[in-house]
């Protein structure tokens, strides 16, 4: 991890970046099926982190998505204030690669953050099959201004079964490292001075914040590139890196058509799909932390120039652009019928076995009984009907009506903050079929760590006004319906890091096998996450869960 500048735009001064290895994105690393790597992430930063941040208050336009902070005169506006004590934070970094099977000891616990002239010594198996992971800083509480100063990279893993399929390699297989950052200017003329500005949104009256976003679109830590490519099959792993923005890409040509039918999905965070999958009708959304694999065929568009946009963005659309020669030989590739055949789709009771743990977590709104962020609950159910409270709401109940059974099930919130009693153990080699319920707000980005998952079911929560903000409970059971939105033949692929919108109740499965060891679940929206939506669960061999005492009782596991 070191110091660096760099234009991120050939028109802009330089930027003053942290970076591993002195690029942003950070190197990407490629490593083989099976194979272990050892890592020293040697930290030789020096200063503080290199960025200004800043609140400012709701307006229409958002003002995250303008450029500077202060009046002409160096002033800063009303309402407008510097979040105090980012200036003086110091280099404290630990990484994480994220979607990596790798023990505790390895995957970057955020509170063990290491300091200039120190090394984070680790060890990743990579026993798991071919996938586009990455690397990032996971410092607890500034994850946000670590990443955003420029701490990420992209990790492949290969194998095999990605060989024989003849995918295209070389120079037509390039990583798209998508983020967005915001730039300070000079307040007297107005001019981009290529300083990092962490900007975003509050109400002054609650303090309620929204996430950064930043009005430029990055690829490979470069604002709006432009690409030269062959008139043939491109494959590209993307990354959606950034800190908070959603992006819906569609590949469209000069006079905005969209052209999405020359864009396969081949894979998705941790694994190729068993078949290529067509682009959903209005885009493909990618949220933060979330990656997918393409192929593009730009062998229609000879001479023609395309590009990747953000459909629907309140900001500039284009991402980048492609310039298509207009001469070249054929491309004899064509995209392989079947890719991975050793994918299983996972289903209740067959693939996943019925003797199985639950967890469940809700996510909550901002201002939950006067607490300005959004929050992240783990749940244990009531199950004797003498401890059913008799009243409601009350604060941390949930009361739910199952649309498997037309039950009504409550629940007791027993954590909600990072630092709060562990409450999830898991053996090693269970099942866990996690229960993710967003009760309004923002939607979520959720990634679990250490394991890979399949989406089972998104069920919807039509009616949200059971749930009481100002109390933090329900005052009448809300009630799901057996379907949400269909599930996208994309969306059966594996993955790590799942979308979690409005009045969802989402259902992901995954066996915990392969590694131990404490491990974090979180919001990968980054400000969410340093906001307190993170929480630790633990993973043991069965043999030594039996003689661990804690709190929710011998451990057999998560809630059950």
């Amino acid at each position: 991890m070191t110091n660096a500048r760099t234009r991120l735009h050939s028109q802009l001064p330089q930027t003053r970046l942290w970076t591993y290895e002195g690029q942003f994105p950070g190197p990407t690393i490629e490593v083989r099926s099976g194979r272990r790597l050892r890592v020293a992430w040697t930290n030789e930063l020096r200063g503080t982190v290199p960025l200004v941040a800043v609140r400012a208050p709701y307006a229409q336009p958002t003002p995250a998505n303008t450029p500077g902070y202060r009046d002409p005169d160096g002033s800063l506006p009303a309402l407008v204030e510097l979040i105090d004590g980012v200036a003086d934070l110091p280099p404290w970094n630990v990484v994480h690669l994220h979607g990596a099977v790798t023990n505790g000891g390895n995957d970057g616990w955020a509170h063990n953050g290491i300091s200039p002239g120190e090394a984070q010594l680790t060890e990743y198996p990579n026993r798991q099959p071919a996938a586009a992971l990455w690397y990032h800083d996971h410092a607890m509480a500034v994850t946000r201004f670590n990443v955003h100063a420029g701490l990420a990279g992209l990790y492949l893993i290969r194998d095999e079964e990605e060989d024989g399929l003849g995918l295209p390699g070389g120079d037509r297989e390039i990583p798209l490292v998508i983020t967005d950052r915001n730039l300070d200017t000079d307040p007297a003329t107005g001019a981009l001075t290529g300083q990092l500005l962490f900007k975003f949104q509050y109400l002054p009256a609650t303090g309620t914040t929204a996430p950064v976003t930043g009005p430029f679109t990055l690829v490979n830590g470069v604002i709006w590139p432009h690409l030269d490519v062959d008139a043939r099959w491109y494959r590209f792993r993307v990354l959606n890196a950034a800190n908070g923005r959603f992006f819906r890409l569609d590949l469209v040509d000069e006079a905005g058509t969209v052209h999405n039918d020359a864009v396969r999905i081949i894979g998705t965070d941790v694994g190729l799909l068993p078949a290529p999958a067509a682009v959903p009708a209005g885009g493909l959304t990618i949220t933060p932390a979330e990656r997918v694999d393409l192929l593009v065929d730009f062998s229609r568009f000879r001479g023609q120039r395309l590009r990747l946009v953000n459909t629907g963005a309140s900001i500039e659309p284009d991402i980048m652009e492609f310039r298509v020669e207009s001469r070249g030989r054929n491309d004899p590739f064509t995209p392989p019928a079947r890719l991975s055949s050793s994918y299983a789709r996972l289903d209740d009771g067959v693939t996943v076995p019925a003797d199985h743990d639950e967890v469940f977590v809700a996510t909550t709104p901002p201002g939950v009984a006067g607490r300005p962020h959004p929050e992240m609950w783990e749940l244990k159910e009531i199950t004797r009907p003498a401890e059913v409270p008799t009243r409601f709401p009350q604060e941390g109940v949930i009361q739910l009506t199952d649309p498997a059974t037309g039950k009504v099930r409550t629940f007791r919130t027993v954590a909600r903050l990072f630092d709060d009693t562990r409450t999830i153990f898991i053996n090693r080699g269970r099942w866990v079929v996690w229960n993710l319920i967003q009760l309004g707000g923002a939607p979520h980005p959720m990634h679990i760590h250490m394991a890979r998952f399949q989406l089972l079911s998104r069920r919807k929560i039509s009616d949200l006004t059971a749930f009481d903000v100002a109390v933090g409970g329900t005052s009448a059971p809300l009630l799901a319906s057996t379907d949400g939105p269909p599930i996208e033949r994309h969306e059966e692929g594996w993955k790590d890091t799942f979308s979690l919108w409005t009045g969802e109740w989402i259902r992901v499965a995954g066996q915990f096998e392969g590694a131990t060891g404490e491990f974090m679940y979180h919001c990968h929206i980054l400000d969410h996450e340093d906001e307190g939506m993170m929480r630790p669960f633990v993973v043991h061999p069965p043999e030594v869960a039996r003689f661990h005492l804690h709190p929710g009782g011998s451990g057999h596991g998560g809630h059950s």
